[in-house]
């Protein structure tokens, strides 16, 4: 069994205009200072780091490793949610999506697309010039506006999606497969890939691709109602990345899952910070540390009520406080016998 890495934290939902987190020294200090050790990166954040040089120079990986070595984090993963959301779009999100995409590939969907491929194959080199074993995305969705089936889809409709999205990842997966990294779904409603079953689809879809894995988020299986500790149990070999993020489902007589378009405070499902939501987080190291999952435990803040600052100086010690020092030795060793093949076969009477 391995020791979880941690705590750690996503820096997409603290980036902003003014100090302290306005540069990647400053946020990062400030993270440091409440007690994380690991950040992970939005690579669409220039402020956060030069994608493209990042690819090109191994130096520049080094000098950022460095610098933030000095502060005392380090690096757990890149993230390209927002990139990856656009190698497969839909056109009905395409207005809303294009500001994902730098301005010159707006109103375009095909150059949009091509620059996300290209964001993403930069993102499998910078990783191994960065020396991580794991990337986090979205897989996007072709599939995802006829998620309900009301009227009923036409006959292939799913299939020939996936095998879309299975045409479009698979040149980048051979990619993040070049540089040793995987790439770490998170299983994310609005993606095509939301739960267990659809990313089996596309695991088939792309023939059991060895870099093809999960970005483990259980907030996401609150909303659904899905079991998200028995999902540990049956993928467990797939999770290389782990957001630790809070949620819970209160329905009532007017909403469930869908929520009635409700603003976020008002759904019965809701993002929450660390510990004020549903989410048993012991169970969930319990079978991480058992599953030998050895890598990073990473806050994503996401909460309705509570502000970021207070959210981020919680969830340090909180992560740290659920993060298993496993055993090295059995609790019965004490009364161990010792033995050999000749002992164990007088014991059996053979």
């Amino acid at each position: 069994m391995k020791t979880l890495n941690g705590p750690a934290i996503f820096l997409a939902q603290f980036m902003g205009d003014e100090a302290p987190f306005n540069t990647l020294e400053s946020i990062a200090k400030y993270m440091a200072d409440l007690g994380y050790v690991g950040i992970q990166i939005p690579t669409w954040d220039s402020r956060c780091i030069d994608l493209k040089q990042a690819a090109e120079s191994k130096t520049y990986c080094d000098e950022y490793k460095g610098k933030l070595k000095d502060i005392g984090v380090e690096v757990t993963e890149l993230s390209t949610h927002l990139q990856g959301q656009l190698v497969a779009s839909h056109p009905v999100y395409d207005a809303m999506f294009d500001g994902f995409a730098v301005p010159e590939v707006r109103n375009n969907p095909s150059a949009r697309q091509a620059w996300a491929v290209d964001q993403l194959t930069m993102a499998a080199k910078a990783s191994q010039n960065l020396g991580l074993t794991a990337c986090a995305s979205f897989s996007g969705a072709l599939a995802w506006p006829y998620m309900y089936p009301w009227p009923q889809r036409p006959q292939g409709l799913v299939e020939t999606a996936f095998a879309e999205l299975a045409k479009r990842w698979k040149p980048i997966l051979d990619t993040f497969e070049d540089c040793g990294v995987d790439v770490c779904y998170e299983l994310h409603p609005g993606e095509d890939l939301f739960d267990g079953a659809t990313f089996e689809r596309f695991l088939d879809a792309v023939n059991g691709h060895a870099r093809a894995n999960i970005l483990y988020d259980p907030s996401h299986f609150v909303l659904q109602q899905l079991d998200y500790l028995a999902f540990i149990d049956l993928y467990h070999e797939r999770i290389k990345a782990f957001h630790v993020k809070d949620a819970e489902f209160n329905p009532t007589g007017r909403q469930g899952v869908y929520s009635g378009f409700a603003g976020w405070a008002d759904r019965a499902g809701r993002f929450r910070s660390l510990g004020d939501g549903q989410v048993d987080f012991s169970g969930i190291f319990s079978k991480l540390s058992q599953y030998d999952y050895g890598s990073w435990a990473v806050l994503e803040w996401e909460c309705c009520i509570k502000s970021p600052a207070q959210g981020a100086a919680e969830g340090a010690p909180f992560i740290e406080s659920h993060i298993i020092e496993v055993t090295d030795k059995a609790f019965d060793d004490f009364a161990s016998a010792g033995a050999d093949e000749d002992f164990n076969r007088k014991v059996l009477g053979i």
